[in-house]
């Protein structure tokens, strides 16, 4: 799913020794002040509620990405989406030199002044942001040659793909129900970090299942702060900026007036639990006429306890209780009031998910939680057919085949 313009009526293993920078814009309320005595350089903000930070990314060359990249092999990409491309590949780790990290480079696409503006976005927050529940950006690369202004970014590998992924009908996984809770749950915890728990506020504006990734333990965090901003200045209720983010999660005020506060994510979260309830897109022109738009085709089974089981998406086949879709489903309704002040905190929302996580697990009597995806039918039937032709062939899938490959790691 794409990223649109919102018109509105108002407005190599050999690195480098690395060197932390942070290439700061003032459109982000950011301004770099320069490197300390230790050589950390230091984050600083014309606004008053922003004190000096420290971050230590690592400073790649062009050159450095290439190796790791095997040159940006088609072989190693593994997402390919309208900001460019993304590769595998891995560096030396800072702490222990003799051990590799694995990571993803992000290329961005030449977009002109849009894609730079987001490399610099994403370098201002996620250089001075650290939380378990958000991807940990380890390093970046800018350089301006005959072929135009280079833009990288180097992120930690997240294995186990996109939400968004996993929700697919195609997808060879379905997502548990116990692990869509504790997704929710991550997420959550993610937003509330950015929303409350610093001591600025970061909006992330562009909150869905495609910018949300899965790492080894099958842990969430939030990917991709190209939009973020910075919440509003002490003594107003929002800011005012150009509309941007994704058709079917962006809150209807911020379409309608451009004002941002961070109930816009709240409302954004409340369209991904109904993802996560139905594993349906919140736009499929795929679907029939009367089921395109997610939030109008759910509406009507709501209220009717028999009917509710209909929107409950059928790859789950049954193993769930039924009590706890619809908590989960009376916290997205929340969440989805069309009165953005009266839409809950997202403090408030983890809250209340994490009584959910809580109740349905002690339901369970102790017993252990699924938190592992478990196979669909149709990649259990194709995965016996593979096994059949290694047996007949002698040999099995390339190595490509275990790295992670989704598509849609940036829809926009």
């Amino acid at each position: 799913m794409k990223c649109f313009l919102f018109p509105h009526a108002d407005k190599k293993d050999e690195q480098r020794s690395p060197k932390p920078v942070s290439p700061l814009s003032d459109r982000a309320g950011l301004t770099k002040t320069g490197s300390d005595s230790s050589g950390t350089s230091t984050v600083s903000s014309s606004n008053p509620t922003l004190p000096t930070r420290e971050n230590s990314l690592r400073e790649f060359t062009v050159a450095d990405l290439k190796f790791v990249t095997r040159n940006f092999s088609r072989s190693v990409m593994i997402g390919e989406g309208g900001f460019g491309c993304v590769y595998w590949g891995t560096i030396k780790s800072l702490q222990d030199p003799s051990k590799k990290i694995e990571v993803a480079v992000k290329q961005l696409g030449k977009r002109g002044l849009q894609g730079h503006k987001e490399w610099v976005t994403e370098v201002n927050f996620l250089g001075v942001v650290e939380h378990q529940n958000l991807v940990k950006l380890l390093g970046h690369c800018a350089e301006d040659n005959e072929r135009g202004i280079q833009r990288l970014l180097v992120y930690e590998y997240m294995p186990n793909q996109s939400v968004e992924f996993h929700l697919a009908p195609s997808s060879p996984t379905v997502l548990t129900w116990d692990l869509r809770l504790r997704i929710a749950q991550d997420a959550a915890r993610g937003l509330t970090y950015l929303h409350e728990e610093m001591d600025f506020q970061i909006i992330f504006r562009d909150f869905k299942s495609s910018n949300i990734l899965l790492d080894e333990d099958w842990r969430a965090k939030l990917s991709d702060f190209g939009l973020a901003r910075l919440g509003p200045a002490p003594g107003s209720t929002h800011v005012s900026t150009g509309v941007v983010g994704t058709l079917g999660y962006a809150a209807p005020e911020y379409i309608q007036t451009g004002r941002l506060t961070s109930k816009s994510d709240v409302w954004g979260y409340g369209v991904f639990m109904y993802e996560l309830i139905t594993g349906r897109r919140p736009l499929d022109k795929n679907m029939p006429k009367g089921e395109q738009k997610l939030l109008e085709w759910v509406r009507p089974y709501l209220t009717d306890t028999k009917r509710f089981r209909l929107i409950i998406d059928p790859r789950l086949e049954g193993k769930y209780s039924i009590k706890y879709v619809q908590k989960l489903a009376v916290v997205a309704n929340l969440c989805l009031t069309r009165n953005s002040k009266a839409r809950p905190k997202i403090s408030e929302v983890l809250e209340m998910v994490t009584k959910i996580v809580e109740d349905s697990s002690s339901r369970n009597g102790g017993k252990k939680r699924q938190m592992v995806p478990l196979r669909s039918l149709g990649a259990s039937r194709a995965e016996e057919e593979k096994q059949k032709k290694v047996v007949l062939d002698g040999g099995e899938g390339g190595w490509l085949d275990k790295l992670w490959n989704p598509k849609n790691v940036r829809a926009c």
